[in-house]
């Protein structure tokens, strides 16, 4: 999906909303839609899927003279993970503050709650029949490297099964 720019060219959809939300989220979070879009970069796949980013608070300057101090990033997170966000605290600051370009998080704070949004069970497989796994055997039998035709023949057989769902 796209949208017209002020110049009349297109424009994905995805940058219009990043245009609207990053306001938002800077101002009632203090975070941007590039860090949680960045997230499971930033951490790994084995956290991502239970943490998140929730808000960063900066903390109060007196003045102008007032030197800088990092901040904190408050990260929601369920169950186990917190102890597996724990052990790598250090090593997702220095990420964290890669990704943003300067020092701008000190420490993290865990914020236990659900975090994963309901994702549909995995589907199974359907059972190919003899004659489907039969064409894609024959289909792959003249490749000689015998990882590569294993692989390919998997492969067939994965998308197979997912065309004959629809």
């Amino acid at each position: 999906m796209t949208g017209k720019s002020s110049s009349g060219n297109a424009r994905p959809v995805g940058d219009l909303a990043t245009a609207i939300l990053d306001p938002v989220l800077r101002r009632k979070a203090g975070i941007s839609t590039g860090l949680v879009q960045s997230w499971e970069e930033i951490v790994g796949p084995r956290l991502a899927d239970s943490t998140r980013p929730e808000k960063i608070l900066w903390p109060r300057r007196a003045g102008e003279d007032d030197p800088f101090e990092p901040a904190t990033l408050v990260v929601a997170c369920e169950g186990a993970a917190a102890l597996h966000l724990q052990h790598q605290t250090g090593e997702i600051i220095a990420r964290i503050n890669a990704f943003l370009g300067f020092a701008a998080i000190g420490r993290v704070r865990i914020l236990q709650k659900p975090v994963a949004a309901h994702k549909p069970p995995k589907r199974r497989p359907r059972e190919l029949t003899r004659d489907e796994a039969a064409g894609i055997a024959t289909s792959v039998a003249g490749i000689e490297d015998e990882a590569l035709r294993a692989a390919l023949e998997k492969l067939g057989k994965a998308v197979k099964a997912e065309r004959g769902r629809r």
